[in-house]
């Protein structure tokens, strides 16, 4: 009986230490999530030639300006390298010593940069519909209309596109003109996916090229 006593003590003891470390967690949880709520949020665009130090550049004035780099996707394109980003400061005096640091990269680095402030929401949106990750990939001879025509077929579905990439090359054995895309796509739950692939079927018909669908 004795030893029961002591076993069942130390349950609930044992039990009472979990629940105090979920509160404490749930606590720290809230506070974090106040924090970014009471953070300033700001979405950034820059392209330049390419050359060394134009992330270094950038990231030295959002630095300089208390700013934390949160997410960002950066390209090269050719021989003109872009960059867009998302970086939140806990000042919200920040506006004018960030303009004035981005002018100067503009004067002096020679970049087109662009800024706008945004809101914790916007920049952690909750999805609105369930989707379904996938993979476009298309490749055919080069003309004009591809990119458009694919494109207005996915905004007529609702299919989101998350990243995109082209490429135009000449054909080592006759010099054709040749046109390649891929494309990774978010289609919702609502869609078909039997209907889709009828309609990019369609398409790959009208326009001459491959279209493949693959979930990802």
């Amino acid at each position: 009986m004795t030893n029961f006593k002591s076993s069942n003590k130390s349950f609930w003891s044992f039990g009472f230490e979990v629940w105090n470390l979920f509160e404490i967690c749930n606590l720290r949880f809230g506070i974090f999530l106040m924090e970014d709520f009471m953070k300033t949020y700001f979405i950034l665009s820059a392209i330049g030639k390419d050359r060394p130090g134009i992330v270094a550049d950038v990231s030295e004035v959002i630095y300089g300006c208390g700013g934390n780099i949160e997410d960002s996707s950066m390209s090269l394109l050719r021989n003109h390298f872009a960059l867009l980003l998302l970086f939140s400061t806990d000042s919200e005096a920040v506006n004018q010593k960030l303009s004035s640091g981005l002018k100067r990269l503009e004067w002096e680095k020679k970049l087109t940069v662009f800024y706008s402030p945004t809101t914790f929401e916007e920049a952690y949106p909750k999805a609105k519909e369930q989707t379904d990750r996938y993979k476009i990939t298309t490749s055919g001879v080069d003309h004009a209309g591809i990119v458009f025509k694919v494109c207005r077929l996915l905004a007529d579905r609702k299919v989101n596109i998350i990243d995109m990439k082209t490429h135009r090359l000449l054909s080592a054995e006759s010099g054709t003109p040749l046109f390649e895309m891929d494309i990774d796509v978010e289609i919702p739950h609502s869609v078909s996916e039997q209907g889709f692939r009828k309609d990019l079927h369609h398409l790959a018909n009208e326009l001459l090229i491959d279209l493949v669908l693959r979930k990802m």
